[in-house]
């Protein structure tokens, strides 16, 4: 009667990666300290890579981790969790993840359009997941509030760039009556 009761918890995700298809970072975010430092994330990385870009499954056990991954073209996809965590739940953070993107990118999920548009990676990512825990799982949802143009966006939600931006054209515009 020693078996381990696991409480439930709401931080189901350990890690997003994307890696192309060399086994290169090009995205990582780790939302606990399993991997500490850079190094041990890169081997880490290495490792999943290895054990996963030649095989069409789409799950994984590694490292006493649970890995569930897609690819497409150049690119591979990772969600990672512990290794009681219900697959079904990684599996929805993935596909919620890469049908935003390819919303996103117009059905171009590729290295190259990936890298051009960063920044609604880093987006979607936090729409999806938020320090391990799910927050959303539809990729209308991700897109709608990737998407969300400047002119439309209360003074509260938008970025200070933008809240700068409308200043100095109000500035202008005022200078020049």
């Amino acid at each position: 009667m020693d078996t381990l009761i696991l409480e439930p918890s709401l931080y189901t995700v350990k890690a997003v990666l994307i890696m192309d298809n060399d086994g290169e970072r090009l995205y990582a975010k780790y939302y606990d300290d399993t991997y500490p430092t850079v190094k041990e994330q890169k081997a880490f990385e290495k490792n999943i890579f290895n054990k996963t870009h030649r095989t069409d499954s789409e799950i994984a056990l590694l490292e006493g981790l649970t890995v569930v991954y897609k690819s497409n073209i150049d690119l591979y996809f990772y969600v990672i969790g512990s290794s009681h965590e219900n697959e079904l739940m990684l599996m929805a953070v993935l596909n919620c993840l890469f049908d935003s993107l390819s919303q996103m990118l117009r059905k171009n999920v590729e290295k190259r359009a990936l890298l051009e548009n960063m920044e609604g990676l880093f987006l979607a990512v936090d729409e999806i997941v938020d320090g391990g825990v799910i927050l959303e799982s539809d990729p209308q949802q991700v897109v709608h509030r990737v998407a969300l143009r400047g002119d439309d966006v209360p003074l509260t939600e938008q970025t200070v760039t933008q809240v700068l931006q409308s200043a100095k054209e109000q500035i202008k515009w005022s200078l020049l009556r």
